[in-house]
């Protein structure tokens, strides 16, 4: 598909109706990247997050290994010694 738009004050690009309802992720408030290829081209890609599966699994694991002694913590208390046992 081709299609023309115009940039706009401030370099603001509006992506046509036509561009964003082939692709799922060009919706407003999406993070996008922006690669600049050489003097005449651009690449626009959606931003994706970057998730480490193993680092949340390792904390779910570590937060169901806690035992309690009675006492109740705040998630804050827990957190602040969580951090310092890193």
């Amino acid at each position: 598909m081709k299609t023309t738009s115009i940039i706009r004050n401030r370099g603001q690009l509006t992506i046509p109706d036509s561009v964003r309802k082939l692709v799922g992720w060009a919706n407003p408030m999406s993070a996008v990247s922006i690669v600049v290829v050489n003097s005449e081209e651009i690449i626009i890609r959606p931003q994706r997050a970057q998730v480490d599966w193993d680092d949340i699994w390792s904390g779910i694991t570590k937060a169901r290994s806690i035992k309690g002694e009675g006492k109740v913590i705040s998630a804050t208390e827990f957190l602040t010694k969580d951090k310092a046992s890193h």
